[in-house]
Formats: structure tokens, C-alpha cells, sequence
């Protein structure tokens, strides 16, 4: 079993994501070994740590990944994982399961809360009791107080935790520079960031001058418990043996593991950039497509004919052609961007697609095939997420990809499209059940 601990929060916004960056960029320049995760179906947060520390991040989903799965992801030899917890601590899916708490009960690893304590003093105590006593078989190792205001203010908050017996790895002011810019997705991406480097630093900083980093190691150090041998768990079959993947600022919302597994099933991963106009591997037997924001770069990729033609030729050829979210939309026909731009896209699948009016669509899925697929045939149920804005205003054909289920279980009919072998949906896949 891991050793390390979670870092979350009450809700979103207590500032665990900052905390998180400053503590591994820290420990990272102190020349400390530590492997970071993200909880929950994310794909900005993992780029940040990864420039945090310069290693990979892996996302641990507790609702969407088997067990032995995320023991195997968590494993490190005895380096301890520092995992950032998604939204609350007992928030999960629309069925209540896969929250960092029941995270931290799998991997047996304590918690660090963080609260924003801004707008409070001694009420503090009252929310953190409430968290520590809600459930008994997790452990809250101490509290993180963020966004305090002043000396006065910090002293009142640490008499109202010590009169429960809530031990306090550190304060952490108000402090402007802290700050990531966001849009409707999440976080900016990280490559997007303009002074990234600039920004890391000056959040490590922060958390060496106000939390006892030292006292945090410990704890990320204390022996593990839990089995020593981590199950093996069988990955998700690639989509094809020599598969070219879609990878820059307009499809970067790929999941690690996907790929490892594909390695581990022998498949060599060939990487291209659609927004540099360069074309799959004409060799390759499977494109993938993943999810990003091809939306902000609708103009850039209708343009580059290289890249459109060469799908089209992959799917000429017999390779199978497969899209998510956004790799979905540049499947289709068209793609119109928020000012009502119409962009023609690969027309190899009857969709068009519109951020003219936005909708949300958000929550886990559950998947079957509707017919065989190189990855999964259709006895096999799915776990996916959707997050997407984006409204289908043309979607022809009679052969869907999947029958999928929301996390309660709900029916919600058909979704994406197979013709031939190109297929799409806007689920992002992560594992099986």
C-alpha cells in the first residue's frame, strides 16, 4: 500500500490545488522524492503538478477505477504520493460513491484538510469536528488554514482547533500571486500559463514560510500498512497495436494510465500535433483522438488540410478512427465556435457540433458497446466521465457507440456514432467495471 496522504478540502475553492503546487514544487527544490496524484476525473490539475514536480501525475478515480487499479497506480516503492482530492471530501458521484474519503479509506492514507478561513474564527472548530467525526473510518491528521487574514487572526483559529484537538500544519495568508487564471473547462492548461515557472516558485515559497513542511513529511513517510503485494490489474485493450495519438493544446485531455496500459498490451503510442497540421502515422492501425479544446483553435485545425486529409486517409486505409469530447467534434462535419462561426472539420462523421449556446453536460457514465469495438466488445460495461459545454445540432445515422448510464444507474438512451471504423462520443473512457 501507498504511503502519503490526501489533501482536501470542505468544498471547492478552499485553495487545495495551490497548497498542492507550492508543497510539491518545495519539496521538488529541496530535493525531497514524492510522487503526486489528482482524485477524480481531471485533466488540467495532473499538467500542473507535473510541472510542479517534473514527473508524471496519475489520476486515482475512485468511482470510475477498480480497486485493484488504483493500488496498482498508487504503489511507489516507498516514495511518498501526495494526492489532491477533488471538490469535497465526501463529494463523489451523483450516487455518493468514489469521494476522496472513500479514496483514503482504499489506500489507507490520512488526510490533510484544508480550510479557507477567510470569513471565520472560532466557528472554525465546529466545521472541523464535523468533518473529522462524520465518518470513522478515516483519519484527518491536522488541518491547513489558508487565506488567513492577520497574527490575531491565526491565533484565534489555532485556540478554537487545539481546544478539539486538531493538530495545525500551518497558515497561509492572503496572497494575490496565488491566483491561477481559469476557464469554463477549469484551470487554464499548464502550458498555457505564461510565467508558470515564475508562479510555482513563488507558491513554494509561500507554503515553506507558513506550513511546518517537515512535520508534513513525516507524516508522508510513516510506514505504510496494507498488503505489500499490489494486485495486477488487466488494462483496457488498445484500440489497435501501432496507434497515432492526437496530442497538443487542442487534444491534451488524455488519461496516463490509458496509454500505459496500451503499452503494457504491446501497442506502440505514436504522438502528432493536429495544430501544427501534421498528419497520423501512416502506418498506424488506430488514431485517437481525445478530448481538449479544439474549440479554441476551430479556425487553425478547418485550416489545416494536412491533418484532415490525413484522417481521412487513415480511415481509407482500415485504421480505426476514435474520438472523445472534443476529438468527437472534429469527427464531425462541422464545428461552430461561441460567436456562431460555422468550421468544417474530417466529415467522417454525420455531426455537427455548436458552442453558440452552451449547455452543460457533466457527470460519470456508464457504457456498453452497442457492437464489438477493438478495445471492448459489447458484454463490457464502461466507466466514463462527460464535461462538455458543446450542443449537437446535427447528429445523423443509424448505428450509435455506446448505451449509457448516468452513476444512479438512470438510462440516457443512446450516445456518440459509429460508421465504418470511425466512431465518437463525448465520453472520456477511464476503465471497466
Amino acid at each position: 500500500m501507498a504511503n502519503g496522504f490526501i489533501i482536501a478540502a470542505p468544498q471547492s475553492g478552499s485553495g487545495k490545488t495551490t497548497l498542492t503546487l507550492g508543497l510539491l514544487r518545495a519539496l521538488t527544490l529541496a530535493g525531497e522524492p514524492v510522487r503526486s496524484a489528482k482524485a477524480g476525473p481531471d485533466f488540467i490539475d495532473p499538467a500542473f503538478h507535473a510541472a510542479a514536480t517534473g514527473a508524471d501525475c496519475v489520476n486515482l478515480d475512485p468511482w470510475a477505477m477498480r480497486p485493484d487499479l488504483l493500488q496498482q497506480l498508487a504503489a511507489g516503492d516507498g516514495v511518498p504520493l501526495i494526492v489532491e482530492a477533488m471538490m469535497g471530501l465526501f463529494d463523489g458521484g451523483a450516487d455518493g460513491r468514489g469521494s476522496a474519503a472513500d479514496l483514503a479509506v482504499l489506500l489507507q492514507l490520512p488526510v490533510i484538510l484544508v480550510v479557507d478561513a477567510a470569513k471565520q474564527s472560532h466557528s472554525i472548530a465546529a466545521l472541523v469536528a464535523g468533518f473529522r467525526d462524520h465518518r470513522a473510518d478515516i483519519v484527518i491528521a491536522g488541518v491547513v488554514l489558508n487565506r488567513v487574514g492577520s497574527p490575531r487572526h491565526e491565533m484565534m483559529l489555532r485556540e478554537a482547533l487545539d481546544a478539539i484537538n486538531m493538530p495545525v500544519f500551518g497558515c497561509v495568508g492572503r496572497h494575490e500571486t496565488l491566483e491561477l487564471p481559469s476557464r469554463h473547462l477549469g484551470l487554464v492548461q499548464a502550458r498555457e500559463h505564461g510565467a508558470l515557472d515564475e508562479f510555482l516558485d513563488a507558491a513554494a515559497g509561500h507554503m515553506r514560510e507558513g506550513l511546518d513542511v517537515e512535520a508534513l513529511m513525516r507524516l508522508a513517510k510513516a510506514e505504510a500498512t496494507g498488503p505489500i503485494d499490489v494486485p495486477e490489474a488487466p488494462p483496457l485493450a488498445p484500440p489497435g497495436q501501432r496507434v497515432a495519438v492526437a496530442h497538443d493544446d487542442s487534444f491534451a485531455f488524455v488519461y496516463p494510465h490509458l496509454l500505459d496500459g496500451w503499452r503494457r498490451h504491446g501497442a506502440e503510442i505514436h504522438l502528432f500535433s493536429p495544430l501544427a497540421d501534421e498528419t497520423p502515422d501512416p502506418a498506424a492501425d488506430a488514431v485517437y483522438l481525445p478530448g481538449g479544446y479544439p474549440e479554441l483553435f476551430a479556425g487553425r485545425l478547418a485550416a489545416n488540410e494536412k491533418f484532415l486529409a490525413g484522417l481521412r486517409q487513415a480511415a481509407l486505409n482500415g485504421a480505426f478512427v476514435y474520438g472523445e469530447c472534443g476529438g468527437y467534434m472534429v469527427l464531425g462535419e462541422a464545428l461552430v465556435d461561441a460567436s456562431g462561426t460555422s468550421h468544417p472539420m474530417a466529415d467522417l462523421l454525420p455531426l455537427v457540433t455548436s458552442f453558440e449556446h452552451r449547455k452543460l453536460h457533466l457527470g460519470y457514465r456508464l457504457a456498453r458497446p452497442t457492437t464489438s469495438l477493438p478495445f471492448a466488445d459489447d458484454s463490457v460495461v464502461l466507466t466514463a466521465h462527460e464535461f462538455h459545454y458543446s450542443t449537437i445540432v446535427k447528429q445523423e445515422g443509424e448505428i450509435p457507440l455506446f448505451e449509457a448510464h448516468d452513476a444512479r444507474g438512470e438510462s440516457l438512451g443512446a450516445c456518440g456514432l459509429r460508421q465504418g471504423n470511425v466512431a465518437g462520443s463525448y465520453l472520456h473512457l477511464i476503465d471497466r467495471r
